[in-house]
């Protein structure tokens, strides 16, 4: 490993601890967003989780009409397929069934959540588990790929970006000044400290706006699970991941480093250091961290754990199933919602549009299993 490591690892430090105190802060819930649009026909948490999408969207072509974005499309994404579609719908289901996505399970273990420390347990062991059926998956998503379509929807027509991203800018402008005239942006709230979600969704757009100043990516942390998922099955069964086709491939294998620290963009699933490591993991512990901090100034830092049995089963089973699916589709909903819709990649917008599905499939399960 060259370049200087530690300027990348404290500038994922203190991006992941402003995303976790701002999220804590607000509870900010992608998981709950799209729970409560089919549980309780409620967009309220929705809108901001779309105003995050609109504002990245903005931030990232000003970027890079500016210079500003050192690669572009955004590395790892590639050719979409029908697999974006089913790890998407898998993913809305474990989301809602865990009660919290990929990052939302990060901001509620640093408050003291066990529950989400359950649910991150099952995000390891479902990334374990999906190096078994990769061979298998790969041929499928092989088979059902869209080369012609391109990475983005503006490449697949041949314009630059901004001709499709200024109109959506927009509407997405109009859409959100009808909202804030209407009061449906703000929540109600007679909590201390407590941050309004809109304000939490620009928060998060700038940090992944920040993110790929930094490192070229949007904010993602899934393979990370994989590399420990990985790491902890090394330690029961020795010898198996180095059998493991899926933990041999390198998806990030670019000459190029990245801006901050001059860090080769090399680095896979399989456990050790790389540039998947520098860049997620300090992301990861920074929420974590941020987190704990926002959740200890307002005297709410403890452990959470006394809830019924069937509560941490359904955590374990979500968390399982949304680390299955982040690689099947590949990747998590802070991945695309944050870093790929908002570029008008073909990759996410099929990945939303089976999260949207899933999710809707979850919440009929949860209505089950509290009848």
């Amino acid at each position: 490993m060259t370049g200087n490591p530690a300027s990348l690892v404290a500038a994922g430090l203190l991006l992941g601890m402003v995303a976790g105190f701002v999220m804590h802060r607000s509870d900010f819930c992608m998981a709950g967003a799209f729970r409560d649009l089919f549980l309780f026909g409620s967009a309220t948490m929705l809108r901001p989780v779309l105003l995050m999408s609109a504002a990245a969207m903005v931030l990232f072509e000003v970027a890079r009409v500016c210079g500003l974005v050192p690669l572009y499309p955004f590395p790892l994404f590639g050719t979409p397929s029908a697999s974006n579609l089913a790890g998407g719908a898998i993913f809305g289901v474990g989301m809602v069934l865990a009660g919290g996505c990929v990052v939302g399970t990060l901001y509620r273990i640093g408050a003291g959540n066990a529950a989400a420390m359950v649910t991150l347990a099952g995000l390891m062991t479902g990334s374990a588990l999906y190096a078994e059926i990769h061979p298998v998956w790969k041929r499928l998503a092989d088979a059902t790929a869209m080369p012609a379509l391109g990475v983005t929807v503006p490449a697949f027509l041949g314009i630059e970006p901004y001709w499709l991203t200024t109109p959506l800018s927009i509407v997405a402008a109009l859409v959100v000044l009808h909202w804030q005239r209407r009061g449906m942006l703000t929540r109600h709230a007679q909590v201390e400290g407590y941050l309004q979600p809109w304000r939490t969704a620009l928060a998060l757009a700038g940090v992944s706006l920040l993110s790929v100043m930094a490192t070229t990516m949007p904010l993602g942390v899934t393979t990370s699970y994989t590399k420990a998922g990985g790491w902890l099955l090394d330690r029961v069964i020795p010898g198996h991941v180095a059998e493991l086709h899926y933990f041999r491939a390198l998806p990030l294998n670019l000459a190029a480093t990245t801006p901050l620290g001059e860090v080769p963009l090399i680095g896979g699933p399989a456990p050790g250091s790389d540039a998947i490591v520098l860049v997620q993991v300090p992301v990861i512990a920074g929420i974590i961290a941020g987190s704990a901090l926002s959740a200890l100034l307002l005297g709410e830092l403890g452990l959470r754990y006394r809830i019924p049995a069937r509560q941490y089963l359904a955590a374990l089973t979500g968390g399982i199933l949304m680390g299955l699916a982040a690689r099947m589709a590949p990747s998590c909903n802070i991945w695309h919602l944050a870093g790929g819709l908002p570029i008008l990649a073909w990759q996410s917008i099929i990945f939303t549009a089976g999260l949207l599905a899933g999710a809707w499939l979850g919440s009929r399960i949860i209505i089950r299993l509290l009848a």
